[in-house]
């Protein structure tokens, strides 16, 4: 039984004019699947073919998902129930269905769903539409891939904007901190000279004392009969002298030792980052070459993207390791309970202990870990060769004594302090350390 308003199939066709059904562009094929699925229960359930009539039960949403196939094959073979399809969808198409079937077409009409339904409905011209529509999705997809293209462009271009800007803080930090050494090491040799000066006045008043007391010895020896106590007395005092002249020629050593101990460390520090500044600067990969300002003006130019380093990088921690004289302080239970929580506290110390060892084994570095509580502590083994243990006191935090730490060290020695806490990471970068996530020593200590 057909329907009055769907056109009369022309069965009066020659088999020799027969012209194979078209390639539809995929989104033409969706969309007649889509139109043909919307109107597939329109139709009287005798005039559906048999392999259609299940999918006609199917919920709307999953008709033309999961008949998709079938539809699509009935369309192709089956010109009848093609013509009925193509009836109902035109009639619910409106006047842009109207239009496919007279030829004049809206300029603003999607090609898609004029291809759709010139497929199904085959006014005349129809071939061309649906050609007219393949070409029209290819143009689509062009211009889709060209924004693509342009979004990614300009999106590394911020990118790179953004990288050489960090750049520019690092380097201006790196200046003012080689600055602010350089005037460290103009005070202390300041302080130098002055403390040879104050040894220089101290010789001279010893050896003005000496001239008295040889004055003092031969006034005595003339009187010595008759000064007997008195030469008693002198030399009491010479006694007296000499042991006093003794404890400050000790305490000049023991100040101007202690003196060069730290100015030669300083100066070590110094004299070896020298040679480890190119290293150093290289923390982050050069963000901007000499051709890139040549290549900037050049149309269509792209410069390759860099990747900087953040405080959870095992990257950026092997750096800081290697420079000369670094010193590691571990924040220890804030990195063991972020990495194996689920041991207990004493395997917590051992594995974190263990694994430090290694570290300065590989790096050479002073390697100090900090634990709370030391009062809670018993028996512990042996610390590895060139790992400090130490634990609070009692009313002291394991922050309280990193602090510490960090203060005690001479400015301008590579100090990198791990752990997690923002006030620890914060407090130890105003004294000139380096914070670093505890995640960067953990993933270090994952991939040996």
């Amino acid at each position: 039984m057909s329907s009055a308003a769907e056109p009369a199939f022309d069965a009066s066709v020659d088999a020799a004019d027969f012209v194979p059904e078209p390639a539809l562009p995929e989104a033409v094929r969706q969309r007649v699947i889509a139109l043909a699925a919307g109107v597939l229960t329109a139709l009287p359930f005798d005039e559906l073919p048999v392999t259609l009539r299940k999918v006609a039960k199917f919920a709307p949403n999953r008709r033309a998902r999961l008949g998709g196939a079938a539809i699509a094959s009935q369309l192709s073979t089956d010109p009848i129930f093609r013509q009925r399809i193509g009836a109902r969808v035109i009639a619910d198409a409106g006047e842009l269905g109207a239009a496919v079937l007279s030829g004049v077409l809206p300029a603003a009409a999607d090609p898609v769903e004029v291809a759709a339904l010139a497929y199904l409905s085959r006014p005349a011209g129809w071939r061309d539409l649906i050609i007219s529509a393949g070409e029209a999705v290819a143009a689509q997809a062009e211009f889709a891939a060209i924004e693509e293209l342009v979004r990614e462009a300009e999106s590394r271009a911020a990118r790179a904007e953004h990288d050489r800007a960090v750049a520019k803080v690092e380097a201006d930090k790196l200046r003012a901190e080689l600055t602010r050494l350089r005037d460290e090491m103009t005070g202390i040799q300041q302080e130098q000279r002055a403390n040879i000066k104050a040894l220089r006045e101290a010789q001279a008043a010893l050896k003005r004392a000496n001239e008295l007391l040889s004055i003092e010895k031969g006034r005595a020896a003339k009187a010595v009969q008759d000064h007997e106590a008195e030469l008693r007395k002198l030399r009491t005092k010479l006694a007296d002298a000499e042991a006093a002249k003794g404890d400050f020629r000790q305490a000049a050593r023991e100040s101007r030792a202690l003196d060069e101990a730290r100015l030669w460390l300083l100066l070590e520090t110094i004299g070896q980052a020298a040679v480890g500044l190119r290293r150093e600067l290289a923390l982050d990969p050069a963000k901007i070459m000499p051709a890139d300002t040549v290549a900037a003006d050049a149309p269509g130019a792209q410069s390759p993207s860099s990747r900087g380093l953040d405080s959870d990088d095992p990257a950026r921690l092997a750096q800081l390791l290697a420079l000369p004289k670094a010193h590691l302080i571990v924040d220890g239970y804030n990195v063991t309970k972020r990495g194996f929580a689920e041991m207990s506290l004493e395997q917590q110390r051992n594995r974190l202990v263990t694994a430090l060892g290694l570290v300065a084994a590989q790096t050479g570095a002073e390697v100090t870990v900090v634990f709370d509580g030391a009062e809670r502590v018993h028996g512990l083994p042996p610390a590895p060769r060139g790992v400090r243990v130490l634990f609070s006191r009692k009313g002291e935090t394991a922050d309280e004594l990193i602090r510490q730490l960090v203060r005690a060290e001479p400015a301008g020695r590579p100090l990198v302090v791990v752990s997690s806490d923002r006030e620890v990471a914060e407090g130890v970068k105003r004294h000139g350390a380096y914070p670093m996530g505890s995640d960067s020593l953990l993933r270090r200590l994952s991939s040996r």
